[in-house]
């Protein structure tokens, strides 16, 4: 997709290089905005291989509102095994504190539990939510099928009570919904953005997010625009994104939903990628 080289291309060329809590540097600049119409296909990139299968488990892991790392391990996912909950082990990035955060399952309030239940209190991932707090993934989903032109679909998952309780602090941290013309769009926040290594999983991943919510509402699919904040790429990282600007991008593949009956019975096996032909995956190593 020329929107996210367009993006790698802008921070090689302007990005300034800073510090940041990883201890591996950054280029970074300050905003970037995605725009992406699905009518041209699903926004996978195909100048490298990107698993659609961990974007989409991670995609129903938040769904669900899961913060128990072993529910992804047993999807065969281990993007999160890095993370986990700072009350469990507190952060650090030797390698002592390292193991003990692989070893530990906990993740607290993180994305899809803020989700499905804002306000509510935390407890772990094997206890029910304290009180009663907001579904705020349900809410928009019925807000959809009754109000298509209303302007308050929002989700958060940036929740300050529950920051210092969180594996990581929401990333992509909100995303809204609008119905124009009858095409559903999904506009997502990120208040940082590894370009290399993240940014392709989050496309991919509000992408599959805007087609499920169009297949709930009975509606075509629209844009998919991300709003991006500190943008950046990992100094690790500039040798292997600039072979994929070498690259020529090829065309995007479809996606496809055969069994459907609700967003909140959706199993990610059931979403399938067609016709996707990309160049071979690149290795980039993740800054924790």
């Amino acid at each position: 997709m020329k929107a996210y080289l367009d993006i790698v291309q802008k921070i090689l060329d302007c990005g300034f290089r800073k510090q940041n809590r990883t201890g591996v540097d950054t280029l970074a600049i300050a905003g970037a905005m995605f725009e992406h119409d699905m009518a041209e296909g699903f926004p996978l990139l195909t100048t490298k291989k990107v698993p659609f299968r961990l974007v989409a488990s991670e995609l129903e892991f938040f769904i669900r509102g899961i913060t128990d790392k072993e529910w992804l391990r047993g999807q065969n996912n281990h993007i999160w095994d890095e993370w986990c909950s700072p009350d469990a082990v507190p952060y650090g990035n030797d390698e002592k504190t390292k193991t003990l955060m692989m070893a530990e399952r906990e993740l607290g309030p993180v994305y899809g539990w803020q989700w499905r239940n804002f306000g509510a209190r935390y407890v772990s991932h094997n206890e029910a939510p304290d009180g009663k707090g907001i579904d705020q993934l349900r809410l928009v989903v019925e807000t959809l099928k009754k109000d298509t032109d209303n302007r308050r679909m929002i989700v958060s998952a940036w929740n300050p009570l529950d920051l210092s309780h969180m594996a990581l602090p929401p990333c992509h941290y909100s995303f809204q919904v609008t119905v124009i013309d009858g095409r559903l769009n999904l506009l997502w926040n990120q208040r940082s953005v590894d370009v290399a290594l993240g940014l392709p999983f989050n496309i991919a991943s509000y992408g599959c997010l805007l087609h499920l919510l169009a297949k709930e509402a009975d509606l075509s699919e629209g844009r998919l625009i991300g709003f991006l904040g500190d943008t950046h790429i990992y100094v690790n990282h500039i040798e292997a994104v600039r072979e994929q600007l070498a690259r020529t991008p090829r065309p995007l593949p479809q996606i496809k939903t055969e069994k459907f009956s609700s967003i909140f019975d959706w199993h990610f096996a059931d979403t399938v990628i067609e016709g996707y032909d990309p160049h071979p995956a690149i290795k980039f190593d993740i800054a924790v």
